[in-house]
């Protein structure tokens, strides 16, 4: 059916219009999966628990394990989701590694090692103000993760800026306004992205 991606710095929104995004599919009568990266499984475990500090790792492995993760979640969940004429949302995916990634990595060799992977029909980069993602964070959270410090998450939004220039069907969304208006021009692209695809098929 669908694959739609949210990307962004973390803060900016990604969980929320997933869920809603999810929601709306599902409204339309589209049967929808809703999952992330870093999985719940035995490599996204071990990610997370590196993020969160409780291990440490050099860059380029963690980057390999993000990679391992994703392949395994492309080949045991969103491909067969997508041929069985689901839609797949997914709460970060591969643009995250090459913008997080190139904070410490080379940015091709990241595009290289993800570069086996589908693209979504649909990514949306949630855009927000650093400083205004770290407010948020610091509501929701008591702790901070690897990537959540000032000077890094304005590289990774400026990474994540290179990405929308650089690949097709990216769509940078601001959400500094309320939730509501943000998910209608969420799903006004949707919907643009949906009828496409029905013409597609039709033609095909």
């Amino acid at each position: 059916m669908i694959f739609v991606a949210f990307e962004g710095i973390d803060g900016a929104g990604l969980t929320t219009h997933a869920r809603l995004t999810e929601r709306y599919l599902e409204s339309r009568g589209i049967k929808t999966i809703l999952t992330k990266e870093p999985t719940d499984g035995l490599i996204g475990g071990l990610i997370r628990a590196c993020l969160r500090g409780e291990w440490r790792t050099d860059p380029m492995t963690l980057q390999l394990l993000f990679a391992a993760d994703r392949s395994h979640h492309v080949h045991s969940l969103i491909i067969p989701a997508l041929r069985s004429g689901k839609a797949v949302v997914s709460d970060r995916y591969l643009f995250s590694s090459l913008a997080y990634g190139s904070l410490d990595l080379d940015y091709e060799w990241l595009k290289e090692i993800n570069s086996r992977f589908p693209l979504p029909h649909v990514t949306f980069i949630l855009d927000l103000e650093p400083l205004e993602a770290l407010r948020r964070i610091r509501e929701d959270r008591f702790a901070l993760e690897l990537f959540e410090e000032l000077e890094k998450l304005e590289r990774v939004r400026r990474a994540y800026m290179r990405i929308a220039r650089e690949y097709r069907n990216v769509f940078v969304v601001k959400t500094d306004d309320e939730i509501e208006e943000v998910q209608g021009r969420i799903e006004e692209i949707l919907e643009e992205a949906l009828n496409k695809l029905l013409r597609e098929k039709r033609q095909s």
